[in-house]
């Protein structure tokens, strides 16, 4: 088995002010993003927190087609069908075992778990809402980390509209030079 520091990658969705979560619930609903959300996922191992672990639905636990890490501080806490990990380096050092080790691991969540892992971060995928909604959680304060460049846009102009009839975005950005 190898093991190597897999490339970080963060993805999230949030509102115009950053908003990514309310009362441990994301307070919108576009179904396009959970399906590009698993599309980009898959097969890849996902890092989240306790608290993001226990607001999937019972159903969705673990995530499936990943290798699910889920960070806490509680020492006998258990998730069955996910690997527990106590920091994120540990989780990291999980994550990039295998044969092959696997080259990508998507931290999905919370807000907590996305400010730490922002300084290791190669990339990073947001899809922005365009809704106004009370939160509880924030994105992290990624264009303070680094040098950010937008590597892609989806749509290039403009929004795509949801079956819902939120309106969003998916914006690609890569961290140019060193993390």
């Amino acid at each position: 088995m190898h093991s190597r520091q897999p490339e970080v990658g963060m993805i999230w969705a949030q509102t115009p002010a950053g908003v990514i979560g309310a009362d441990n619930t994301v307070p919108w609903h576009v179904p396009e993003d959970f399906a590009h959300f698993r599309r980009t996922t898959h097969g890849f191992p996902v890092i989240m927190g306790r608290s993001t672990w226990e607001s999937l639905p019972e159903r969705f636990r673990p995530l499936p087609g990943r290798t699910n890490l889920v960070l806490t501080r509680q020492p006998a806490w258990s998730a069955p069908g996910a690997l527990v990990c106590h920091d994120l380096d540990e989780a990291l050092m999980v994550a990039g075992q295998g044969d092959p080790a696997p080259a990508q691991v998507w931290i999905v969540g919370g807000s907590q778990i996305y400010a730490a892992a922002l300084p290791q971060a190669h990339h990073l995928l947001i899809t922005t809402v365009d809704t106004e909604v009370f939160g509880h959680a924030f994105a992290p304060d990624w264009q303070e980390s680094g040098h950010w460049e937008l590597e892609s846009r989806d749509p290039e102009h403009g929004w795509h509209t949801s079956s819902t009839g939120l309106r969003y975005r998916i914006d690609n950005w890569h961290r140019v030079g060193g993390s």
